[in-house]
């Protein structure tokens, strides 16, 4: 790449706007017009070349410069945050009723507008490959945009020199000149120190500076951007994370998710305590309650037995061997700890599912009569029932959740809350008959059945659904939140300030600039130059301003 060699001597990469060493404008590229001498420098990032403005001739180039965009970057977040929200308009698949099948749910439920979210893959948006993709694809850009700044700016500021250019100073915002022989250089330098600034000195000219850090603090920011999304990304490497739930009913034991076999889970009792709309005690929610259709939930909570796998390793198909660790209480925001960092979260419960069912083989004709009765566990339901009599009756087909789909029976889901059956009943004898019965539904198909299988009684219990967490990226989110708001405060109450004086024959000159708070930079070059003989400088923007405001205003500023 060429070279900008300055007069000063100093040899400027390509892309420089102020040279390193003495600060003159290389006009070329700092798009100043001669015919306006009021306009001010381009200061940013101190006029240091940036490999983005610099390097674009092979594909690495072109990639860099893309993702070095502030443009890109606000695209991609936006994009990020669009995705986000249209992923909360339906439920994520994790939160569908449990034996949902997510292919045919959503269109049941939303129509076409959900069944094209389900093709979009919105319905897992959060562990999606494209969403994944785009957060990739900002965190490239934080990276690409920090090291394309960050780097030529601590160079130029970390070799900047008190002697500057001629129009380096004139073009300052912030310039004054004084005619004076007798300057106080020892009570400026006394004030200045005074004012915490860090005093640089070359052949007589001066440089303060105070506040430099804060320049690094957007910088700051994107390292805890950085480790955010990081934190975020390792949500879907299974050892880092890891979220479940797990439906289980009442007296049931069940394996815990995420230990390998070696925790299981008794639901001992299910307990749901609702608020009294009468009770006094809650007398300032009690016209709210009064208005609630159903029973507003105070507490719902699962006691459960922890209980450790003793005959490990595993043996396929052997019963485990359980010891009990300990009883425990989840309850909404106080969930069962674990090891390996596994907490269960009350999450959700069904009260009264079906447990069992008790039917009885009477004549069609008349319930009196009673051949025998037979109860089906729904949970694990026999192949065949064998009355008292005889009578055998075979469990044809079961239906969990039953549902009739143009006179067809279909199930709807695995789950008991709307059992019906097939029976074969077959007398000894007899021919066998075939009956379909449920609750409130009865179906003799033939129409020519002697007996009939009548329900008689059922059985019930709740369901508790307990999340199952593993979070080991919170430390990564948390310190990079940590980090971010350290460069927000860093950048926010600090600002970066620098004053050069420059002696001349006559008197002296003086500049100064900062990257924002300019009233407060002002107020501290005038309280310095206080006694020292030189005179305030001016805004010169402030100055420009007045005269356009006065033109505007018909106003004549001579």
């Amino acid at each position: 790449m060429s070279r900008i060699t300055c007069e000063c001597g100093h040899v400027n990469p390509e892309g420089t706007v102020l040279c390193e060493a003495c600060g003159k404008p290389f006009e070329e590229n700092q798009h100043l017009n001669d015919n306006k001498p009021e306009q001010l420098l381009n200061m940013r990032y101190d006029g240091s070349a940036r490999r983005s403005q610099t390097y674009q001739r092979t594909f690495v180039d072109k990639v860099w410069n893309f993702f070095s965009s502030v443009k890109i970057g606000v695209s991609i977040i936006i994009l990020l945050v669009v995705a986000s929200a249209v992923g909360t308009i339906f439920p994520q698949e994790m939160y569908l009723p449990p034996g949902s099948d997510p292919t045919t749910h959503y269109e049941e439920q939303y129509g076409m507008l959900g069944q094209i979210y389900y093709q979009l893959g919105f319905h897992n948006l959060y562990s999606s490959w494209w969403y994944l993709l785009i957060i990739a694809m900002l965190g490239v850009s934080i990276v690409i945009a920090s090291i394309d700044r960050f780097i030529p700016l601590y160079k130029t500021l970390r070799k900047q020199k008190p002697k500057r250019h001629v129009n380096f100073m004139k073009k300052q915002r912030i310039f004054g000149e004084t005619i004076n022989e007798n300057i106080d250089y020892s009570k400026l330098r006394k004030n200045l120190r005074s004012k915490r600034y860090k005093l640089f000195e070359e052949d007589g000219h001066l440089l303060a500076e105070k506040n430099r850090f804060s320049r690094w603090g957007p910088y700051v920011n994107h390292i805890g951007l950085i480790l955010v999304l990081l934190g975020s990304m390792l949500r879907f490497v299974p050892a880092m994370y890891m979220d479940e739930f797990l439906w289980i009913r009442e007296g049931e034991t069940k394996e815990i998710a995420g230990t390998e076999g070696k925790y299981y889970i008794e639901n001992e009792d299910f307990i749901l305590e609702t608020y009294d709309a009468n009770d006094e005690n809650n007398s300032q929610f009690q016209e709210s309650l009064q208005n609630q259709a159903n029973p507003v939930p105070e507490n719902y909570q699962t006691n459960a037995v922890i209980y450790k796998r003793t005959d490990l390793p595993i043996v396929p198909g052997k019963e485990p061997e359980l010891e009990k660790v300990k009883d425990a209480e989840a309850r909404v925001n106080h969930p069962i700890q674990l090891e390996n960092g596994i907490s269960l979260y009350q999450a959700s419960y069904q009260l009264n599912e079906f447990q069992s069912m008790t039917f009885k083989l009477h004549d069609k004709g008349n319930e009196d009569t009673n051949y025998g009765e037979f109860t089906v566990d729904l949970t694990e339901p026999k192949d065949e029932y064998t009355l008292d009599d005889g009578t055998v009756v075979r469990l044809d087909r079961y239906y969990p959740e039953f549902e009739l789909d143009d006179g067809v029976p279909t199930q709807v889901s695995k789950f008991p809350r709307n059992p019906a059956f097939i029976f074969e009943v077959q007398r000894p004898g007899e021919e066998p008959e075939v009956s379909f019965a449920g609750i409130g539904v009865n179906i003799d198909a033939t129409g020519e059945n002697d007996y009939k299988v009548g329900l008689v009684d059922f059985g019930v219990r709740d369901v508790t659904g307990l999340t199952v967490k593993r979070d080991y990226t919170l430390p990564f989110i948390a310190f990079g939140a940590a980090i971010f708001m350290i460069g927000v405060i860093q950048g926010m109450y600090w600002n970066h300030r620098r004053i050069w004086i420059q002696p001349k024959e006559t008197g002296v000159w003086v500049a100064g600039h900062t990257n924002k708070n300019w009233f407060a930079l002002k107020k501290d070059i005038d309280q310095t130059l206080e006694d020292t003989g030189i005179e305030p400088p001016v805004d010169q923007q402030e100055e420009k301003d007045k005269r356009e405001r006065g033109k505007d205003d018909g106003i004549s500023t001579d």
